[in-house]
């Protein structure tokens, strides 16, 4: 069956969300002609995305991911950075390093006091079950669920390193607790050591929303044109604009690679929606789909000669990120390392290709991310943290003890086109990371207490110079333990009581150097099409509309109007299926009646020609807003 001409739902991208939304629609409604449009390919069963542990693999190839390189920052010394974005069916969810981690509840609460009602932790919580099947014993079905698609578990291998640093946090770190059966993804717990994956303990693999929300669908063909289903999804196209007839989105106009690179003379095609247009290209696509459509500041679409069609000054602001620094040390010779997998040496591979295949066991069902902690100072490390974090502590973080400070840097960037046609065009973009004083006094703070931490594991054989600051201090034999001069080779690690480094200012000043020459993203983007009033930058409402138009909603990570603090999967599930349940209900799935007005619209539609949509159109505005007496 080949492409139709005209679909009732259309989505520009095929990421995480879309993925759900896409699958749910289906589900709930079979009859439903809808069609994805991805600027990757498919991820169906290969082995870069599906073994956990291969990961990195995908970060280095360049046809999973998109690069958006910044302008120069001055915050940064003149350093520009690369930001990836996921590029393939499944977006971040089939790349990203399987971490499981949650917002804090008042995050999402957060979101719901700027007025978008429904969008709270009691709304959003209930469906962060029903997403997910926990397969950890110690879960509590009041915040986790059972029987979702989406599978969690620690992974299929836990690795002596990692019960190591665990043991190390819990005989050093007295202030906190250190479990691996404890909770700490229940939306309130703070300072715990732990860790969760995004892999099925049965299987081993990787669970990720192309997988278990459209692949896995009845009939699903990767090829649109041999597909016997009503769900299309065609790949390494981007789209290039919204089509609209006055304000209401019709469709979107998409072009492969090859028509904007000369390698072809083909004109740009149009695929037509009847109910409703989607964006779903995440915190760089969707504002960039948006600004190439005439919706945005009226001074960046001059810019480049888009003519405006709606004034939305916040299209493309508010770009959130977390920062991420990686500071490396050696470990012992009998230390589970993923090295070998890393590099993709396929006979490093080879030793633990069968367990997993056989079991979904060994390293394969790894990440090599043992442990983590969402972290809160005491009261005397709120005094290292300095002056510069005090007032944002009690401004933010006082009235919030589930947020853990890490995780919600100051700095808020942009992202803007700097072309009209192209959706290839590199982005202006400057994610602003450490222009906020309080943002480096955590990383340096954090950089401190991993280092006392590694130090004291038993595997612990020193630092690679290369990867940590260019401290200057300088010492005798007698006292190295307590100076930050790196140490670059030993034997083991210092003693669990030993004295904590003392830092010179000097020392200070070498890691704040070391930050602004390392810091980099953590693929954390989001927030740039911000789910706000319109009066305060805000480009979509609380049913993800965009502001001015009719037909046209965005629903991934850039509606995101604040940070959250957590690896960002999570919360992407949870807009996916919000997402559904709104465009579920505008669609009327859930009423008979308008079940009853499609079935007439579709009569309608097949016996006219594409220049008739406009009679259709009105149809389908009754069809939207007629409910049942």
């Amino acid at each position: 069956m080949p492409l139709f001409d005209r679909y009732d739902v259309v989505f520009a991208g095929g990421g995480t969300v879309a993925c759900i939304i896409a699958g749910r629609l289906t589900q709930a409604d079979p009859s439903l002609k809808i069609l994805i449009i991805e600027a990757g390919s498919h991820s169906f069963n290969l082995h870069h995305h599906v073994q956990p542990a291969r990961y990195l693999n995908s970060l280095g190839e360049g046809h999973t991911f998109s690069h958006h390189t910044s302008v120069r920052s001055e915050a940064l010394d003149g350093r520009s950075v690369c930001v990836p974005s996921a590029c393939c069916v499944g977006g971040g969810s089939a790349v990203n390093f399987l971490m499981y981690t949650r917002a804090s509840a008042s995050d999402y609460d957060d979101w719901e006091k700027l007025g978008n009602a429904g969008w709270g932790s009691s709304s959003l919580i209930p469906l962060s079950r029903k997403v997910e099947t926990y397969q950890i014993p110690s879960g509590s079905p009041s915040v986790h669920g059972l029987t979702g698609p989406i599978k969690v578990s620690h992974g299929g291998h836990e690795t002596n390193i990692g019960k190591e640093f665990l043991e190390t946090a819990g005989q050093y770190d007295k202030e906190r607790r250190t479990s691996l059966s404890a909770d700490i993804n229940d939306f309130e717990t703070i300072n715990v050591y732990g860790v969760s994956l995004y892999i099925d303990s049965q299987t081993g693999k990787r669970s990720d929303t192309a997988h278990h929300f459209v692949y896995n669908l009845e009939n699903f063909d990767l090829d649109p044109n041999e597909s016997k289903h009503n769900l299309h999804v065609l790949t390494n196209h981007r789209v290039v604009k919204v089509i609209f007839q006055n304000n209401r989105a019709i469709g979107v106009e998409y072009v492969s690679h090859e028509d904007v690179s000369g390698q072809t003379q083909s004109q740009p095609r149009i695929a037509y929606a009847s109910r409703l247009v989607v964006l779903s290209s995440g915190a760089f696509g969707s504002p960039a789909i948006l600004e190439r459509s005439g919706i945005g500041s009226a001074k960046c679409l001059a810019e480049v000669d888009v003519r405006q069609i709606v004034d939305l000054p916040g299209v493309g602001e508010n770009y959130n990120d977390h920062n991420r620094c990686f500071a490396p040390y050696l470990a012992s010779e009998d230390s589970d390392c993923l090295d070998g997998i890393f590099s993709g040496d396929e006979e490093a591979v080879k030793p633990h290709l069968k367990e997993w295949e056989e079991g979904g066991s060994g390293l394969l069902a790894h990440n090599s991310i043992d442990a983590g902690i969402k972290l809160r100072p005491t009261s005397e490390e709120l005094e290292e943290l300095g002056p510069a974090f005090k007032q944002l502590w009690e401004d933010f973080y006082v009235g919030a003890p589930d947020k853990p400070v890490a995780a919600y840097p100051q700095a808020v960037g942009y992202t803007h086109i700097t072309s009209a046609t192209n959706p290839w065009a590199p982005l202006r973009f400057d994610p602003k990371y450490l222009s906020h004083p309080a943002d480096i006094s955590i990383l340096k703070w954090c950089y401190k207490r991993g280092r006392e931490l590694a130090r004291r594991m038993r595997s612990y054989r020193g630092e690679i110079a290369a990867g940590h600051p260019k401290f200057h201090s300088t010492s005798s034999a007698s006292d190295s333990s307590t100076t930050a001069s790196i140490d670059s080779f030993r034997s083991g690690p210092v003693d669990m009581d030993a004295p904590k480094i003392v830092y010179s200012t000097e020392d200070d000043k070498a890691i704040d150097d070391y930050l602004k020459a390392t810091v980099g993203t953590t693929w954390h983007s989001l927030g740039t099409c911000a789910m706000r009033s319109r009066e305060s930058g805000g480009v979509v409402d609380s049913r993800l509309n965009v502001y001015g138009l009719v037909n046209l909603k965005v629903a991934d990570l850039s509606i995101a109007p604040l940070n959250v603090g957590a690896n960002t999967n999570n919360t992407a599930l949870v807009i996916g299926e919000k997402a559904f349940l709104l465009i579920a209900e505008d669609l009327g799935l859930n009423d008979p009646l308008a079940k009853l007005l499609k079935k007439a619209i579709e009569m309608k539609i097949k016996s006219m020609p594409v220049s008739s949509l406009s009679s259709v159109k009105v149809d389908v505005e009754v069809f939207n807003f007629i409910k049942p007496s």
